[in-house]
Order: C-alpha cells, then structure tokens, then sequence
C-alpha cells in the first residue's frame, strides 16, 4: 500500500481525532462512523483496482481548477466536455494530517456537459487526495468518491 497506512496508528489517531473536531467546520469525515484508517484502505482499493493513482486523480482534478482559474471567476468550459467555475473566498484552510503550510478557500464546480453530473470539490481537497489518498468521508460534502470521480473527470493510468 506503498506511504499510505494500513493500520490505525497512533498519528492518525490525531488526524482522525483532529478531524472530528474540526467537522462542523470542515464536514472531513460528516458522519461516516468508519474509522479514518478504513476510508482511506477502502479508496486505496477502489483507485488500484481502476489500475490509476491518486497523483493521477489529484492531477485532473488540479488541471480542471487551474483552467477555470483562468477566467478569473467566470464559468469555463474545457475539452467541451466539463464547465468549470472556480469561487475564492477570503481565509485559507490547514491540512489536518498538519502539514505546513495553508491551502486558499476554494469552491470548484464542475459539470459534465454531456451528462449534467456535477462533482464539486476546493484546493485542499485536491490536496488530500495526492499526498494522503484522502477523498474525505461518506455524507461529507467535498466527498470525491474515487471510481466517480475517475468516470466523471475521465482520468486515465499515468
């Protein structure tokens, strides 16, 4: 499972603890009771099993943002297939495994032209998703299930 945690150790007890505190103000984890170590060992499957990575992932997800950075605000459509809107809000958010550094508050939304699903998802999510293998927990509202969010952004093996 290469740097990501196949056991519950006690630092990601603190992240997970550190999270669960942080909920009504980040919604990480919402009410998904599964234990961090869980949700993270269940994605780590679901992206090895679509033979993709969760650089490549965090890559698509980055492109799209950036694009829709751009237009400074405006809606965007890249590739023709997805319509991009990217909203900075004033502040910038810790990455809660504690890494230094802040992330910019964020709200990407994304739809697909072709289908109208939309995924939304913020800088630090990305984030998440690269260095931890962190799609966050099931009702969160940044939550980027992996084989979805694979379809959607039409991510392939690097």
């Amino acid at each position: 499972m290469g740097k990501y945690p196949v056991y519950q150790s006690p630092q990601l007890d603190e992240v997970e603890q550190r999270m669960r505190r942080l909920e009504a103000q980040h919604g990480y984890l919402a009410d998904d009771p599964r234990a961090l170590v869980t949700i993270l060992t269940e994605d780590e499957r679901t992206v090895k099993a679509l033979g993709l990575t969760h650089q490549a992932i965090a890559h698509r997800l980055r492109s799209l943002t950036e694009a829709a950075k751009q237009a400074l605000g405006g809606p965007v459509v890249v590739e023709n297939l997805w319509r991009v809107v990217v909203q900075d809000f004033r502040g910038r958010l810790p990455c809660p495994w504690g890494h230094p550094g802040l992330y910019p508050k964020t709200h990407v939304v994304v739809e697909r032209l072709d289908t109208g699903e939309t995924l939304q998802w913020t800088d630090l999510s990305i984030h998440l998703i690269e260095t931890h293998g962190f799609y966050q927990g099931l009702g969160s509202p940044y939550r980027l299930d992996p084989l979805k969010t694979a379809s959607f952004c039409a991510v392939s093996p690097e």
